[in-house]
Parts: structure tokens; sequence; C-alpha cells
């Protein structure tokens, strides 16, 4: 059982539906619809009415491009939190690799920070631990906002397993507890397509670890690469993607198509015995009703 501030998640029976908010004018998918203040906030509330567990803000992206000052991260989250935490009890990470911003955010109302730069900065485990709070340690390579051209590994599942346990070490050492802690293995973060796809297919060993695990495929350039598909055309490949991380071990899958992704969620731990359907009622009777198509 895991607690992050009002909810709890057992996470040997659930999987958590963490949903998407960007507030950058250049995120790679929504490309700034939940810019404004409003509309993150709008979005994030909304995002729980669909299913969410929890939601993800983001005020500074990973990939390459000009680094967003830190005051201006600040500005751009913390707000979004504080409306957020006042209207719901919905679990609330920070996604940032800054321990300023990570400190602002969990002062805010956030419980978790989702760092995807894998702890590159050591000072963010003192945060994270001085608040008690969750730490999503994700692998990555590259500095963010740079470029890492051309990856390569010898084996990328076994170099990611390795680089966590290393993260986990020096999480640790630092003062945050092993029950505090998740792990990502950062699909396509530093990675091409051929290792997204093999880090989805050996899941049950980064999953294996011991640790929750959290799977970020939603609308990846994996996805498209492998279906052909631009990013808004990419929600049938992310839930296939998500339903393979949950059977392979993933305990949380962060996604921005909220409501499919709760559907998708719903059946697979329906399937796995973990929830029972919403009602019964097909070849339940005394007489058979009629076969619905």
């Amino acid at each position: 059982m895991h607690t992050f501030g009002t909810r709890t998640l057992d996470f040997d029976r659930q999987v958590a539906l963490m949903a998407v908010i960007n507030r950058t004018p250049d995120s790679f998918y929504d490309r700034g619809a939940t810019f404004a203040l409003q509309a993150a906030v709008d979005a994030s509330l909304r995002a729980v009415d669909d299913g969410a567990d929890w939601v993800d803000i983001g005020g500074a992206p990973f990939s390459p491009g000009d680094a967003v000052p830190v005051s201006e991260e600040i500005d751009r989250i913390v707000p979004v939190i504080s409306a957020v935490r006042a209207a719901s009890d919905v679990i609330i990470s920070a996604d940032t690799f800054r321990p300023e911003v990570a400190r602002q955010a969990l002062a805010a109302g956030a419980t978790v920070v989702n760092d995807t730069t894998g702890l590159r900065d050591p000072d963010m485990a003192a945060v994270v631990a001085e608040a008690g709070a969750h730490l999503v340690i994700t692998h990555s390579l590259a500095a963010p906002r740079t470029v890492y051209p051309r990856p390569t590994y010898d084996d990328v599942v076994r170099e990611i397993t390795d680089f966590l346990l290393r993260k986990v070490d020096d999480a640790v050492r630092l003062g945050i507890p092993e029950d505090r802690i998740l792990l990502d293995p950062g699909h396509d973060l530093n990675k091409n397509t051929l290792h997204s796809l093999e880090i989805t297919r050996r899941l049950p060993e980064i999953a294996g670890l011991g640790f929750p695990t959290l799977a970020a495929v939603s609308n990846k350039d994996f996805i498209g690469e492998t279906l052909d598909r631009p990013k808004g055309e990419r929600v049938e490949g992310s839930l296939a993607a998500a339903v393979i991380c949950i059977l392979g071990g993933a305990r949380v899958v962060r996604m921005h198509n909220v409501a499919a992704s709760r559907a998708a969620i719903d059946i697979t731990e329906a399937v796995l015995g973990w929830r029972q359907p919403a009602y019964l009622k097909h070849n339940m009777g005394e007489v058979n009703e009629p076969v619905t198509r």
C-alpha cells in the first residue's frame, strides 16, 4: 500500500491512471493547449472527472529546446497545483528536475516529484525526503533540453535496470525510503523505437526490481513510427501499449486520453480478477437473454 496525501493505492491489485497536464507552449502532444492557467486547471479537473487517479503537472519539457528559467517554471506549475489541490484530493505530481521547483510544488499540494532526469541533481532527494513525498526515478541519458543523438545500448533493458538500481541506492542514501520510490524506464527518452518496443516487451524485468513501475507510453514516437501515425492518431496504439505494460507489471500508466485509458485499465483489472464488473446481466437470468452484438 502506498499513501499519497489522502489517497491510498494498492499496487498489488490496482493500476493508477496518471493524466498528463503540460503548462508549456511547446509540449510534444498538445502544442500548448493547456498553457493558459485556467486551461491547465480545467484540464486537470476534467481528467479527474474522466477517471484519473493522478495528475502530472509540468512546466518545462525534457525534450531539446531553450531552457525555461526556474522562476518561470515555478510560475507555470505552482498556481495549477494550488488550484487543483483546493478542488480535489487527486494525487498530484510535479513533473520537474529542479529542486527549487519541486520544493514549491510540494508546498502547494503535490505529493510526488516526477523527475525525468533520474535524480541528476542529488539535491532533489533532500527536497523530496524533507516533504515526505514520493519520487519517480526515470531513466534518461541526456541533460534536460539537450540533444542526445543516436543512443546505443548493448542491452537496453539491462542497462536501464542497472541505472535505476544505482539511482535507488542514491535516493535511499540521501533519505528517501524505498517505499516512496517509483521507477520509470523512460520510453523514448534517449531511446529509439526499437529500444522502446523492447522495453515494453521486457517490462517484467523492470517491474521485477520490486518498485512500482510507471509506464509513460502515451502518443510517443515509438507508437507513431510503429504504426505510421501522426501524434493525433495514436490513441489505439497508446492503449495497446499501456495494456501490455500493465500485464508486464506496470502499476501507473501516464496517459493523455483519460476516458479511453480509464476504460482500458478497468477492463484489464477485471480480466486480472482485481475489479468486479459494473453490473451482471448477460446470461444471468432463468431464461436466455437476446445476444447483444
